[in-house]
């Protein structure tokens, strides 16, 4: 089985999440029982929301974030999990996130990655 990033992004306020403490309270509920489904089946290896400040490390030193791009939307969260592109893809139509008009899931498959010591 194929493990995979999903990237939870929406658009941005300033120096914020658009989302209020009341959306996200209220979001709550579906959030749980969406990641739920996925560890029910086993399937979960890890998800966590990420704070909105940030930094960018570059050669040229450190820069405040978090990067917007161009579009002023950013990631919010992520979910690793693993099974198939076609389970993760179903996943992903159901995702919370999309409730928002510029809510999206990112998905990127993993590359095992050996390290030998």
């Amino acid at each position: 089985m194929k493990e995979f990033l999903l990237l939870f992004r929406n658009i941005s306020g300033e120096n914020a999440y658009i989302l209020s403490q009341e959306d996200m309270a209220e979001d709550m509920p579906a959030w749980q029982q969406w990641i739920g489904n996925i560890a029910m089946q086993g399937k979960l290896i890890s998800t966590q929301p990420v704070e909105y400040q940030g930094q960018m490390i570059t050669k040229s030193g450190i820069q405040p974030g978090p990067d917007k791009g161009t579009d002023n939307r950013l990631v919010a969260g992520f979910l690793i999990c693993k099974g198939t592109e076609e389970e993760v893809q179903q996943w992903s139509f159901n995702c919370p996130i999309l409730k928002y008009p510029h809510g999206s899931v990112e998905i990127r498959p993993l590359i095992p990655f050996q390290i030998d010591l």
